[in-house]
């Protein structure tokens, strides 16, 4: 009676064909759509970019119309032409802010609106960091008398992460919440009444400073340098080219598991198979 060779019983073979085809098509499908997804929010963001873009190119609002906003969202970035007075006692320097790539800090001031009782702060330009002395500010001149200011609708500042702190987005730095006297002890050289912060939470500014101030918004001023102060100001990071370098991974993700099934479940058996047949 003649031996049979071995062989592994067909039904085994083909649960574990399926199973490796199931497998592989939901990976597949998975990954597609993730990279959808990352498209679909680039598109998003493009949107958001295309509004902006549009309100910049709308006409500037006067004082009437930015008086009467009721939701400064609606209009966010676009262009204003205020008049009124600097508060310059209340200047505040936020640190750690950096223009081209170099770090240093943004000059804030309030801005009393003419005949109103109504202040805004305004984000008036960057100064470069002193290097050699952390506490020096560099000068900048602040105009006295009614001016005509032209801005831009802006989010408040952005709050930058404290250390030793908690959140701290609600409450400033510990020395710029002292009187005048106790933050020019601790941090010598700085000018007059102003501060160095880390941070500025308008609703704690409004409170400390007794400024029937605006919380909601702020304004960034535009134009080119002028009163030492340069006014670059970066475009929002809306994080568009990294929306589609995900995708990009996820669809190359997508085509690698394509590739590496067919070569294994498909090519990979039938060599086999036909080198077997040959032997």
């Amino acid at each position: 009676m003649n031996a049979q060779p071995l062989q592994t019983p067909r039904p085994r073979r083909a649960g574990r064909f399926w199973f490796i085809t199931a497998v592989a098509l939901l990976v597949f499908a998975a990954t597609v759509s993730l990279g959808r997804w990352q498209l679909s929010r680039a598109a998003q963001k493009e949107a958001l970019q295309a509004e902006i873009e549009a309100q910049k190119s709308q006409p500037p609002l006067d004082p009437q119309a930015f008086l009467a906003l009721a939701d400064a969202a609606t209009v966010m970035h676009r262009t204003v032409r205020l008049r009124g007075l600097w508060l310059a006692p209340h200047t505040v320097y936020l640190d750690n802010r950096q223009m081209h790539g170099v770090p240093g800090f943004y000059v804030l001031t309030p801005f009393a609106l003419e005949g109103t009782e109504q202040t805004v702060l305004i984000q008036r330009g960057w100064i470069q960091r002193n290097f050699s002395d952390r506490a020096k500010l560099e000068p900048i001149e602040t105009p006295s008398g009614l001016v005509e200011v032209t801005a831009r609708i802006a989010p408040p500042p952005a709050h930058l992460l404290e250390l030793g702190k908690g959140d701290g987005a609600a409450a400033p730095a510990p020395a710029a919440s002292a009187p005048v006297a106790a933050t020019t002890a601790a941090t010598p050289d700085i000018v007059g009444s102003s501060r160095i912060r880390q941070n500025l939470a308008l609703e704690a500014f409004r409170a400390e400073t007794g400024l029937p101030l605006r919380t909601d918004v702020s304004l960034q001023q535009t134009g080119p340098a002028s009163e030492g102060l340069q006014r670059d100001w970066p475009a929002p990071a809306l994080g568009v080219e990294k929306h589609y370098g995900y995708a990009f991974q996820w669809f190359g993700l997508s085509a690698l598991v394509v590739l590496l099934y067919v070569w294994f479940q498909l090519i990979a058996p039938f060599r086999r198979a036909r080198l077997a047949r040959r032997g």
